[in-house]
């Protein structure tokens, strides 16, 4: 599969493009960014060639990966499925419902292959725990907390305007879904949400199982109290998600070969554009609860 790399952003320097050049199966075709010079100098550095047009970018690729700011990837991600290049995205997939609707679309009609990066799920252990948790029945509430101290430190992720402007809620809540809608099923209703301090959101969910939980997601926390923790409680007892030791470059990987075994089989993945549909719509949901409280 050649794969091309839209973005030149830290994630993109960080994960994106030494995944993409050191996987034996994949061929790192090319790299294009809004800015040419940032896009010279990242595909220089991995000794694949700078597109100064994305377009031609899409002709000579099977498959992009994009790390982009979400209102950006939404656009270009639409553009490239219609050019019939499968999709590797981050998340969110975007930052409203219908920029997120017209890139499913997109793909469904082209009949290309999606895979939405959600950190979480594509960690071994992570996933492991997700799927037998997801096997299970007679879950009652689980409790997820995401707690940044984004701009405390020198984060490279500090100066994102989209995650200044958007907060917690969309930059770290679609882990936290990602994690409780296999388990618990389905949002049927946003219930309750609050703001706390700095960008700091709490919601409560009612599922379609009959589950509930909470989130609580922040991007501004003091440094002692970051830290991520999903809780479930059931008729099996308490359960917690295993802390990793597995970082987001090989959790990229096994991204790619999701991306990869999709275009062979033509089954959906579990994180695809569309599963990143509804986690927008929840946000978007979210979101609009905040709004109508004067949040």
């Amino acid at each position: 599969m050649r794969i091309g790399l839209l973005g030149t952003g830290p994630w993109a320097h960080m994960v994106h493009a030494p995944a993409l050049s050191t996987h034996a199966e994949v061929d790192f075709a090319g790299v294009w960014g809004r800015r040419a010079d940032a896009a010279k100098d990242l595909a220089d550095l991995h000794g694949t060639r700078a597109y100064d047009d994305v377009d031609a970018l899409f002709a000579d690729v099977d498959a992009v990966a994009v790390a982009l700011p979400p209102d950006v990837q939404a656009g270009l991600a639409a553009r490239a499925a219609r050019a019939g290049c499968h999709l590797l995205l981050d998340k969110p997939i975007a930052t409203t419902v219908e920029q997120g609707r017209a890139v499913v679309e997109a793909a469904e009609k082209a009949g290309v292959a999606s895979v939405v990066f959600f950190t979480t799920r594509f960690r071994s252990d992570s996933e492991a725990w997700i799927t037998e948790q997801a096997r299970a029945d007679g879950w009652f509430t689980g409790r997820a907390q995401w707690l940044g101290a984004l701009y405390t430190g020198d984060s490279p992720f500090a100066a994102s305007p989209w995650r200044r402007e958007k907060g917690a809620l969309w930059d770290v809540g679609p882990h936290a879904l990602s994690v409780l809608l296999p388990v618990l099923g389905d949002v049927r209703h946003v219930a309750a949400a609050a703001h706390g301090p700095g960008d700091t959101v709490h919601v409560v969910l009612q599922h379609v199982g009959g589950a509930s939980s909470t989130l609580t997601l922040s991007l501004t926390a003091p440094p002692a109290a970051a830290g991520a923790a999903v809780e479930l409680r059931g008729e099996n007892g308490v359960t917690l998600l295993p802390e990793s030791s597995e970082g987001p470059l090989s959790a990229f990987t096994r991204a790619i070969d999701g991306l990869r075994e999709a275009a062979r089989t033509g089954s959906p993945h579990p994180c695809d554009a569309a599963f990143a549909l509804r986690v927008t719509e929840i946000l978007a949901a979210t979101e609009a609860r905040l709004t109508a409280h004067g949040a």
